[in-house]
């Protein structure tokens, strides 16, 4: 491939950082519609949610969890890193939404107004917590030297971004935001992932002998992301069948990219 064999001109630190950065300005390039439209139904915003699930969960089971298991070797040895290197990924996920403030904004929209403004924040917050861990995602995958698992990573985290930065800046305009505004906040929620990119690469890149280790781990944090957030939420408003079958179509779609990229 042309572009892989370009890119491998560049520090693989460089190529990662590149392109987690363009995985996180997707999250604005899917905030665009607020400026044509304030309103988009429930059930679109739960299929949108839901084609983001599957985009992930095929990142996580292709484009990590198999290539950690080569990098491994294989074997019952490259299974308990897998399995430890998951775990630790979800436990720091776990350990972010317990001790850093933040709020799970779609879930509930208890209190006056005044509140739900204060809490806008502590919703971001949460958006840039998980941002960070597919940033890293990305990186990792370009740590490892395969540049072209690298692409179709940071093609399907973008792709999840683009239904998560719609969801954001319609919640922002709700609560009164102009729409330049809500739109340039929801871009920044994705800007943390050239951060997670940078020191992914950067360090599976110097350490080699950990890039199975962070490859589980950075498919750990997204499982955990899946399952705790992004489903949940796609299913709250009873419209979980189509939530289900836009899971279906980001999954298919990822796995298209993944086997015709790598």
């Amino acid at each position: 491939m042309a572009l892989a064999e370009f890119l491998a001109n560049y520090p693989i630190w460089v190529v990662g950082g590149l392109f987690s950065l363009f995985a996180g300005l997707a999250t604005g390039i899917g905030a665009l519609p607020i400026f044509f439209t304030k309103k988009i139904s429930v059930k679109w915003q739960d299929i949108f949610m839901g084609f983001g699930a599957g985009v992930m969960l095929a990142a996580t089971s292709f484009s990590l969890i198999i290539p950690g298991l080569e990098a491994a070797g294989n074997g019952v040895k490259a299974a308990i890193i897998i399995v430890i290197g998951i775990l630790l990924g979800s436990i720091f996920l776990w350990l972010s939404d317990k001790f850093i403030p933040h709020e799970h904004f779609i879930k509930g929209h208890e209190g006056s107004d005044s509140k739900k403004l204060k809490k806008i924040w502590l919703f971001i917050l949460a958006i840039t917590i998980h941002n960070f861990p597919e940033g890293m995602a990305v990186g990792v995958g370009f740590g490892g030297g395969d540049i072209l698992n690298g692409i179709s990573l940071a093609i399907g985290i973008g792709l999840q971004n683009m239904p998560e930065g719609l969801v954001v800046a319609l919640a922002l305009v709700a609560l009164n935001y102009g729409l330049k505004k809500s739109f340039l906040i929801a871009l920044a929620t994705g800007l943390v992932e050239p951060i997670g990119g940078l020191l992914g690469a950067g360090i599976v890149s110097i350490f080699q002998p950990i890039l199975p280790w962070g490859l589980a781990f950075a498919a750990g944090a997204m499982l955990h992301v899946i399952s705790d957030e992004i489903i949940p939420e796609s299913h709250r408003k009873g419209f979980a069948k189509q939530a289900t079958f836009g899971l279906m179509i980001g999954f298919v779609v990822m796995l298209f990219l993944d086997v015709t990229l790598g």
